[in-house]
């Protein structure tokens, strides 16, 4: 059976064409004009994947996104968005998206973002791990916990927590967190994060990964504490504890 998405956006050359571009590349398509219609559409028939735009009028697409996610629905969400700033960029990952296109875009960004989204849902083993020797990488444990940096990550609960305080992550978080704690101590340089995490490497000038490095950092900093994730410039990023 084709994969669903329910597509969310209120200009009507925008919605038309990316249904169509969408129901040609094999998807079934349910397009509707504004979040009112998504909620109740999500809620009848879910999707596979949802498609929101952030600016509708009335229930937009960061409320949406925030509803499904306090309802404990993990559908992937991709957003549309016109908004460039990293702050605006940071409100959707905040709100639970998994991942944004910035207006205008090439179609072909989003069937590749969209099959990296559908492909991470239907992989029940999470990311895969980097093939290259760990021998700074903390040992897993006996039980189901992986810890290192003084990090503990529940992967079947997906639960993670920096000393006794548990964070709140989105699903992308999550498993990007989990790729730099299984790899610690390893520079993991952007074309192996983003094959990892998203399928596909959005090429240099994708400012993708640093948003999300930046988001998961606000999290687990702590004052006084060392920093966890450091950038090595040119090459990637690393999970460490200085």
């Amino acid at each position: 059976m084709p994969q669903t998405v329910l597509l969310a956006e209120d200009d009507r050359a925008i919605r038309h064409a990316l249904e169509r571009a969408l129901t040609l590349e094999g998807y079934q398509v349910t397009a509707v004009v504004d979040g009112v219609e998504a909620l109740a559409q999500a809620h009848r028939t879910p999707p596979d994947v949802l498609v929101l735009d952030v600016m509708m009028p009335g229930i937009d697409g960061l409320q949406v996104c925030r509803v499904l996610r306090a309802e404990g629905d993990r559908t992937p969400i991709l957003m549309l968005t016109a908004l460039v700033e990293t702050q605006d960029r940071i409100a959707g990952l905040d709100a639970g998206a998994d991942d944004y296109v910035v207006k205008p875009f090439d179609v072909e960004e989003v069937f590749a973002r969209l099959r990296a989204l559908l492909r991470r849902t239907s992989d029940s083993n999470g990311p895969a791990l980097v093939d290259v020797p760990k021998p700074t990488a903390a040992p897993e444990p006996s039980g189901r916990l992986v810890e290192a940096a003084g990090l503990r990550m529940d992967p079947q609960a997906r639960r993670v927590w920096r000393g006794g305080r548990e964070l709140e992550l989105t699903r992308t978080e999550f498993e990007l967190l989990e790729l730099l704690v299984r790899n610690a101590g390893i520079v993991l340089d952007h074309a192996t994060i983003y094959d990892r995490i998203w399928g596909y490497d959005f090429g240099p000038g994708s400012k993708n990964l640093a948003v999300y490095v930046g988001y998961l950092r606000r999290k687990l900093d702590e004052p006084g504490a060392p920093q966890l994730i450091h950038t090595v410039r040119g090459v990637g990023y690393v999970l460490r504890e200085d």
